[in-house]
Order: C-alpha cells, then sequence, then structure tokens
C-alpha cells in the first residue's frame, strides 16, 4: 500500500494530536473529523491537516467524509459513562459503522484503538465493550487491512492520568487510595502513535493485534509516589483495601463534575494492565520510561506546564 490521505476519528484527543502530527511528518495528508473545531486548535494549525465537524456516529456522514480517503485511523473511546449505553455506542456500534463505512467507500485500510485485556471476559463494562469493539474489526472481510491496538495506560504532556495524581497531590495532606496494588505498565503516548505510523503501509501488520507497553510495570501507589518524587510534593497515600476501594469508587461515581473514578474503574483495575511481552519489535521502537519523560511536563520548571495551566488542564 501507499497511504497518503487518513482520516482520523478522535484526532483532536491526546493520542490523536500526538498521532496527526506524526502522520503530517510523515508526509499524510489528514483529515480530522470533530464534533466541534474549537476541540480541534491543538491541529488545525498543523500544514497538511484539515478539520472538518462532523457527526461521526452518523453512518451517512462517515461515508461522505471517507471518500478518497486511502485509511481509517479511530481512536474514539471513553473511560466512563454519561449514561446506560454509552460504552457499546462508542466501542462497539460506532467501530461497526466504521467498518461499513470503509466499505461502502473503499477505503482499505483501517487502524483500530482497543485496550489492553479487552475482551468478552473482562471484569468491567469498558473491557467487555473495548472487547466487542475489536472483535468487530477483525471479524469482518472486504478486503478490509485491519490492525489493532491494546496498549497500557498512556502517559505524555497533557495526559489525564499522571497529571490527575500531580493536581490530587497538590490539594490533599492525605492521599487514600483505591487499588493500590493494582499494577500498571504505562506507555509513552509518542512511541503509540510512532506504532500506528509504522505499521500503516506495512503488510505483516494487516490482520494483526498489538499489545503496547513501556519498560517499567509499577503498582499504583508506587506511580503515585514517584509522581509526589518528581513533583516535590511528597504526601502520605494510604492504600485502601477492596471494601474500601469500592466505597471510594462508588462514592466518586456520584459526584458531579469529571469523575475521577466509577465502580467500572474499580472492576478494570482486578486485572493488571501489564503485557505478557517487551514492545513489538515490528515498529522499531524503544519505549520510553516514566522516569524519562514525565518530569518534562510534570514539574513547574517545565515549559509544557505553563501552557497545560492556561489551557486549564
Amino acid at each position: 500500500m501507499n497511504i497518503k490521505k487518513v482520516c482520523v476519528l478522535g484526532g483532536s484527543g491526546f493520542v490523536g494530536t500526538h498521532l496527526v502530527n506524526k502522520l503530517g511528518m510523515a508526509g499524510c495528508s489528514v483529515r480530522v473529523l470533530t464534533r466541534a473545531r474549537t476541540h480541534a486548535m491543538n491541529v488545525t494549525v498543523l500544514p497538511e491537516v484539515e478539520v472538518v465537524e462532523a457527526n461521526i456516529f452518523d453512518p451517512l456522514e462517515l461515508d461522505r467524509h471517507f471518500v478518497g480517503m486511502d485509511a481509517v485511523i479511530n481512536l474514539v473511546g471513553i473511560l466512563n459513562e454519561a449514561k446506560p449505553g454509552d460504552f457499546h455506542e462508542v466501542h462497539v456500534e460506532l467501530p461497526r459503522k466504521i467498518v461499513r463505512a470503509c466499505a461502502a467507500t473503499g477505503v482499505k485500510r483501517l487502524l483500530h484503538m482497543s485496550a489492553l485485556h479487552a475482551g468478552p471476559n473482562g471484569p468491567s463494562a469498558y473491557l467487555r465493550s473495548k472487547g466487542q469493539g475489536q472483535a468487530a474489526v477483525l471479524e469482518q472481510g472486504n478486503g478490509l487491512a485491519v490492525t489493532v491496538f491494546r496498549p497500557s495506560v498512556i502517559f505524555g504532556r497533557e495526559d489525564s492520568f499522571l497529571n490527575m495524581f500531580a493536581s490530587l497531590l497538590k490539594i490533599a495532606p492525605v492521599l487514600p487510595l483505591a487499588c493500590p496494588e493494582a499494577k500498571f505498565q504505562p506507555v509513552f503516548v509518542e512511541d503509540v502513535a510512532q506504532a500506528y505510523v509504522a505499521s500503516l503501509n506495512n503488510p505483516a501488520t494487516f490482520g494483526q493485534s498489538y499489545d503496547l507497553c513501556g519498560p517499567g510495570v509499577y503498582s499504583l501507589r508506587e506511580l503515585v509516589e514517584l509522581v509526589g518524587s518528581m513533583t516535590g510534593v511528597k504526601r502520605r497515600v494510604v492504600g485502601l483495601g477492596p471494601r474500601l476501594s469500592y466505597l471510594q469508587a462508588w462514592m466518586m461515581e456520584w459526584m458531579p463534575g469529571r469523575k475521577l473514578m466509577t465502580r467500572d474503574n474499580y472492576y478494570s483495575m482486578q486485572v493488571d494492565s501489564v503485557c505478557d511481552c517487551k514492545f513489538p519489535r515490528i515498529f522499531d521502537v524503544k519505549p520510553s520510561s516514566v522516569e524519562a519523560v514525565a518530569p518534562m511536563y510534570l514539574t513547574e520548571a517545565s515549559p509544557y506546564h505553563g501552557h497545560r495551566s492556561a489551557a486549564g488542564r
């Protein structure tokens, strides 16, 4: 394949912004579909990027905007439901609509974002719905070349993981932590984006699924303490047992505003988010560690700090 025109769904998000930039650097012309142009300010200034306002859940709009594209990349996902059925709509029905639109418009290449340990027997609705979505794209035919990526938690500038704990440590003299021994193998957002770009024209990746993890495995407690050490804001971290962890998740689930944790998140953390293999060699990426990257954006001395604060992140 010689892919030059790529349509990205979720291109204005955390991973999407990095990926769209790398696609442009690789010589691709990129179309980003977004609900509102104001959500995509980070990519509107990039050359070779076209930002289009669209309802991605409308099959007719997908058909219209996929025409002329060589490939489609789906990064759309949610961690929590605003209402019952959101996981199914976003993680299952949308991938099905994307596959149908690719078939209708002649798109031959699809890259899809799933999640580590997604599957029908996952402990959470999030992981089960992600599993259904990846099955929907892998099990279809019609000559569509599909590659699925299944990352652990992704970190990097403006992430919602390490930055969240940095913010909590600043305001909490003592931090009660649910599921403190849950394991994670964080992967750097730039490494994830590079894997996508490297697979785009590589036939060896067609029909394959790849788990993406960084070089280090940490308990949640270790990650929080590491963030505290990096930011110079050390707090006492009190690990909660299973019952209190569940209770904390239930209480946070009903709090107004952005949900820091829900019972479904609690269920997801019952499975360690770690890989059984190294970063796939096929992408020629040496994964970056949390220790090498996170201090550059977590500390106030970082040039990223001011931009993140100005943006309200």
